[in-house]
């Protein structure tokens, strides 16, 4: 999903975030999930610790990416877990900042870098972040998981002003919605969370494969 993929279709790639446990991970992955999140944030209702985590993250099967999302990390804890042997890469959900980004690259630590979208406007200028893979999440609401959709135009526009970036796009998708923001859109890929959950931090096998399903429908 990230930088490294050898897959080069147009194939729209799909991220079930906030995984918390071994269970749901498998579950993901057996849905045809081609990334999972593991949020490492302390504050978030889906937090995981990962020197628990690990235990179990490590012995997931290789075909999937495994991603740590991150918010407003120390340099420290960015470079530590970026270069874990089980973590493919990092998605930075806080405010860092462009130069923290390029110092990443410079170290070859594979991220994405989410951005909050409430309009078009939180799309215009945007600072180089050194990466080719941006996250557009809902800026409205909770911070990562929220829910809440935004306007997908702005998004769609976006798509069509930058061919060179992978655009993933996030916030309030589900099963209900995904097959339209796919062809509305045309992300490189999506990334959901809420909408596949029966509780915040619990997915639900049915929701996760219904979204899948979905999502394959938009490009059929």
């Amino acid at each position: 999903m990230f930088d490294r993929s050898p897959d080069q279709s147009n194939r729209v790639r799909v991220k079930i975030c906030g995984i918390t446990n071994e269970g749901d991970a498998c579950a993901a992955i057996e849905c045809g999930a081609d990334a999972i999140g593991f949020n490492f944030w302390p504050e978030s209702k889906r937090y995981v610790d990962i020197g628990i985590a690990s235990r179990w993250i490590r012995d997931l099967p290789g075909q999937v990416f495994k991603i740590a999302v991150l918010v407003d990390p120390t340099w420290e804890q960015a470079l530590t877990i970026g270069g874990l042997s089980f973590i493919d890469g990092l998605q930075l959900h806080g405010s860092e900042s462009a130069d923290f980004c390029r110092r990443l690259a410079a170290q070859n630590i594979v991220f994405a870098k989410a951005v909050p979208v409430r309009d078009s406007i939180s799309l215009s200028n945007l600072a180089s972040f050194s990466t080719q893979t941006l996250v557009l999440d809902s800026g409205i609401g909770a911070l990562g998981g929220s829910g809440k959709t935004f306007p997908w135009e702005s998004a769609r526009q976006f798509v069509k002003e930058h061919p060179e970036l992978r655009v993933i796009l996030a916030g309030g998708l589900t099963a209900g919605n995904v097959t339209e923001a796919i062809r509305e859109v045309s992300p490189f890929g999506i990334d959901v969370s809420t909408g596949v959950e029966s509780s915040p931090g619990c997915k639900d096998k049915k929701l996760v494969r219904a979204f899948i399903d979905a999502a394959r429908l938009a490009q059929s």
